[in-house]
């Protein structure tokens, strides 16, 4: 899986004018299954996401979770993520998974997190959405449960 992870002040996802979720601080995050993605997959970015320390402390030092600072994830699933643009000029997405596949994973991360006490909104699987945020730092990480970055 790739995962995208934006650290935002606010955060919100709409469909067709359509307000399905937001969040003020805390993380942006825009997930990709890729073709043989399993829960192993989905724990890592799960945990991750929930244990990053990249908000400031008391001596502005980027030392605190999540959790520590009451934050929240608006998590977008985003097959594009797993784009393949390096031959010609049309990418293509072989490897990304099938809905039926990435869907379900999608979930479970979205699970793992919330079991860590994090509250977690979503967009909506397989429809045209529009995203806005606010990055703040701005902070921006990028991870490949196969460890490929």
């Amino acid at each position: 899986m790739r995962c995208v992870i934006q650290k935002v002040t606010h955060a919100k996802v709409e469909v067709g004018g359509e307000l399905v979720g937001s969040i003020e601080a805390g993380f942006m995050v825009l997930l990709g299954a890729q073709e043989g993605d399993t829960e192993a997959d989905a724990r890592y970015c799960a945990e991750k996401i929930a244990g990053l320390r990249v908000f400031e402390d008391e001596n502005d030092k980027m030392n605190l979770s999540l959790k520590d600072v009451g934050g929240s994830v608006l998590l977008v699933s985003q097959f594009t993520l797993l784009a393949d643009a390096r031959h010609g000029r049309r990418p293509d997405f072989i490897q990304a998974a099938r809905p039926e596949v990435a869907e379900p994973l999608c979930e479970r991360v979205k699970a793992m997190i919330e079991e860590k006490g994090i509250p977690v909104q979503t967009g909506r699987f397989r429809t045209h959405m529009q995203v806005s945020l606010l990055n703040d730092g701005p902070v921006t990480i990028l991870l490949d449960s196969r460890k490929n970055f």
